[in-house]
């Protein structure tokens, strides 16, 4: 079944972790570094969490990024063996990836994602990330969400005005910082992906949900 035709110029953009990944794709990646190498995930977690930044702007190439991490927590995995882990750790939300396919033709869909090196790669080499039409990365763009810059990139990309695009975050600031860019914001939860599917199908069928 496909979602229902959208009114002329109705339009959808979506963030990437926490959207199209179930859980906090930092969060199972420094966990996992912490028992492969046998370290405390405190002492790992304070280290990424402190430059993880640099990777987010592209400031740092992620070799860069774990020679940091590495030399910071006591971490000895190779470089090959820790971006097999970094990237291993994506667990995907199959229902959203569900609901990108039965987008209608007509509608344009982007992402704008704070994101880093090699990861961002990798996604764009996903055959599922082709239906998108915009991929706005912060660590090619050098700026993050929440940031207005983000933001009017993605509508630039994207190649309509912000008031004909919803934008869909699990993080509550992004959201409201989508909102005053001028774009129809949908915060989005896994757990309540039914209710968000009603919500944008409001928005691609009928009148757009009115919020603050």
């Amino acid at each position: 079944m496909t979602l229902p035709p959208a009114p002329a110029d109705r339009h959808v953009a979506f963030d990437w972790g926490g959207v199209f990944t179930l859980g906090t794709f930092d969060g199972r990646s420094t966990a996992r570094l912490a028992e492969r190498g046998g370290v405390p995930v405190e002492r790992v977690r304070e280290s990424y969490f402190r430059h993880v930044h640099e990777l987010e702007v592209g400031a740092w190439t992620l070799p860069q990024f774990w020679d940091v991490l590495a030399a910071e927590t006591g971490l000895t995995l190779p470089y090959p063996e820790f971006e097999a882990l970094y990237l291993g750790s994506i667990h995907d939300n199959p229902a959203m990836y569900t609901t990108l396919a039965r987008l209608p033709a007509g509608v344009r869909a982007g992402l704008l994602s704070n994101n880093y090196p090699v990861v961002s790669d990798h996604l764009r080499r996903d055959p599922r990330f082709a239906r998108f039409g915009a991929l706005v990365f912060s660590n090619e763009l050098r700026q993050k969400k929440p940031h207005p810059a983000a933001f009017a990139a993605l509508a630039g990309a994207m190649g309509v005005p912000p008031s004909q695009t919803a934008f869909v975050d699990d993080v509550e600031e992004n959201v409201a910082a989508a909102r005053a860019a001028g774009f129809h914001g949908l915060l989005y939860h896994h757990d309540r992906h039914a209710e968000f599917e009603r919500e944008l199908e409001m928005w691609l069928g009928g009148p757009a949900a009115s919020g603050p």
